[in-house]
């Protein structure tokens, strides 16, 4: 019984460090050659901690390729492993340049917690490096009239072959890259960097250039849908200084609405067109007043004939009477 528990407390360090992996299933696969980046996260608490990067399952049997608190490289883009850790945004990265196939495994970002009870804390991922052909973007578009670029990756060991461009379906389309790696004509051009990417331009696109193409590193290859869309069309009207004016100011009919609308203005103006016509009639009256007034039947110029009619009641007080005998002007 005593040496049963003396293997249960020696076995003791080792059930954290396989009960406590957080194993996130992740993988990443890359060209040949290429370069890959990856983000490990870690919490608050465990900011000021050594992180490493190392290659294996666990922890007794991984391999170290990075630390933290390691030598600073001069130059991290040439290293084959680099580390850097971002306390800022509580993550750690890991870049592995020129990858081979033999880099294929499994890796594990680590946090070190240190001391016999306590466990690391612990991501898996798997890396699977691999030859051949891929693109940045299956499917692409373009307007119609525009141009648009397709861009493929190919691994290291296809960086001498020959590159071309194809429409599926008909193998006689085929565009090469010479001998410098490159082509152009007035609606495609090809460039090869010699590295890992060839690039193709399709220019002055029309809408018959939708399709489905290829890819091609030596005998490698990989499908690209291409997607041409109609350019929008604007409708132009070119007008006359006369057709201009009368599109600018156009007559409009009278309608009830329109009546209705101005019915309240015509009301208000019809006492004031009354009342001007009543003045004007008024002031014509006294004009003829003044050119033709009526003669007085009892203011004659002949004093013989001045006498008063009977059949005239008359205000004598307020008429002046005119004789022209200066004689009779005692009578009054």
């Amino acid at each position: 019984m005593l040496k049963l528990f003396v293997l249960a407390l020696g076995l003791l360090p080792w059930i954290p460090a396989v009960l406590c992996e957080a194993t996130s299933g992740r993988e990443h696969v890359v060209l040949e050659g290429q370069s890959l980046t990856v983000p490990c996260h870690y919490e608050p608490q465990y900011a000021g901690h050594v992180k490493y990067w190392c290659l294996g399952k666990t922890r007794e049997f991984c391999t170290s390729l990075a630390r933290t608190d390691g030598p600073r490289s001069a130059n991290p883009a040439e290293d084959k492993v680099s580390i850097s850790d971002h306390e800022d945004q509580l993550l750690f990265s890991v870049t592995m340049n020129n990858l081979k196939e033999v880099d294929s495994g499994w890796y594990m970002c680590g946090v070190e917690i240190g001391g016999m009870w306590s466990a690391d804390i612990v991501t898996h991922t798997h890396i699977k490096v691999i030859h051949g052909l891929s693109v940045v973007s299956s499917q692409v578009s373009g307007e119609e009239g525009s141009s648009l670029t397709v861009e493929c990756l190919y691994s290291e060991r296809y960086r001498e072959s020959e590159k071309k461009w194809c429409r599926s379906g008909n193998s006689s389309s085929c565009l090469l890259t010479g001998s410098e790696g490159s082509y152009e004509d007035t609606s495609v051009a090809i460039s090869d960097d010699r590295t890992r990417t060839f690039t193709i331009t399709l220019k002055k696109l029309q809408l018959g250039d939708s399709g489905w193409y290829w890819c091609y590193a030596g005998q490698q290859r990989i499908a690209v849908s291409v997607v041409v869309t109609p350019r929008p069309t604007t409708m132009s009207v070119t007008l006359t200084p006369s057709q201009s004016a009368v599109r600018l100011h156009p007559a409009k009919s009278i309608t009830q609405h329109s009546w209705n609308g101005h019915s309240h203005i015509m009301v208000s103006l019809l006492p004031c067109a009354s009342l001007i016509l009543l003045v004007g009639m008024a002031i014509l009256a006294r004009q003829l007043w003044r050119h033709h007034g009526p003669s007085y039947p009892f203011l004659e110029r002949d004093p013989e004939k001045a006498r008063i009619n009977p059949h005239c009641v008359c205000d004598l007080q307020n008429n002046a009477v005119i004789f022209h005998n200066r004689d009779s002007q005692d009578i009054a």
